[in-house]
């Protein structure tokens, strides 16, 4: 793998007019191979003002140490950099976040200096179409203290495009919510500016009407912090988070949170509050 130095964050406008000029189709990126490149970001320090508002909007508690999720929305820039690059398999903008899974070894200290790594791995067909792995790390020195694989899926005709749809897995859901979120446009655009995640399917009616939404939709990673508000404090310092994403979250909606016991662990749900299907399914271990 080639290693590529970043002397500072990207500028996320720059990412995103990058992505914008991938998705069209004469330009859009296309291939059989994944780029070899491993982006690096050395020393970064928390914006402390900037974590205020990521824990307020996801509703968390603001401390000394870092939420499990924060380091996505520190690397976000970095691989959607990435993601819109000439050797990625496909566009960036329109493709599904599908699960997530992150590995904390420790909490991270607001004040320590973050080394981050970003690379792609594991292409593979889907039913639906193509997943790649973002594999990103955070290094205190030389420790690696939090690993995360977010699988991206790019849905277009495979080999196993014509397989039947699994049977949905039949979960017991508890007769009584844990608690109840409400989120509307106006939490997501919040989130959208702390993040930097503005992906239109986000942020704008017309957007994500023109990927098959009929509205805007909840990002899938304000959800997967949402739902930690459950357990805040209940965590073991040394976890792993993993996040299926179900169906989206469209803007104004109110959804059951369902945190259930399961060892030394929990497991995390985000439900409709009347069909009772999932937009999010989770477990820490």
């Amino acid at each position: 793998m080639a290693e590529i130095e970043l002397s500072s964050p990207p500028s996320i406008l720059d990412v995103y007019g990058r992505a914008v000029v991938s998705a069209l189709p004469v330009v859009g990126a296309s291939g059989g191979s994944l780029p070899d490149d491993v982006l690096t970001l050395r020393g970064y320090r928390v914006d402390a003002d900037n974590l205020a508002e990521y824990t307020k909007v996801c509703g968390l508690r603001f401390g000394d140490t870092l939420p499990l999720t924060y380091p996505f929305v520190l690397a976000f820039p970095i691989v959607m950099k990435l993601m819109v690059s000439k050797g990625f398999p496909f566009a960036a903008m329109g493709s599904v976040h599908a699960e997530n899974t992150i590995e904390q070894v420790r909490p991270i200290s607001v004040t320590e200096p973050l080394d981050f790594r970003v690379h792609a791995e594991n292409m593979r067909e889907h039913r639906k179409g193509i997943l790649v792995d973002v594999v990103t790390s955070v290094n205190v020195g030389r420790e690696t203290v939090w690993r995360q694989t977010s699988t991206f899926l790019n849905q277009q005709r495979t080999s196993l495009s014509g397989q039947p749809k699994p049977e949905p897995e039949q979960a017991d859901v508890p007769p009584v919510p844990t608690s109840t979120l409400r989120v509307d446009r106006k939490t997501i655009d919040r989130y959208a500016a702390v993040s930097g995640d503005r992906n239109p399917i986000h942020v704008s009616t017309l957007g994500a009407r023109a990927f098959g939404f009929p509205r805007t939709i909840a990002h899938g990673m304000w959800s997967a912090a949402a739902a930690l508000s459950a357990v805040e404090g209940r965590i073991p310092d040394a976890v792993t988070y993993s996040v299926r994403f179900g169906k989206p979250v469209l803007l104004p909606a109110t959804v059951n949170l369902y945190a259930t016991r399961e060892g030394a662990g929990w497991d995390l749900a985000l439900r409709h509050p009347k069909k009772l299907y999932p937009h999010l399914t989770a477990t820490l271990r």
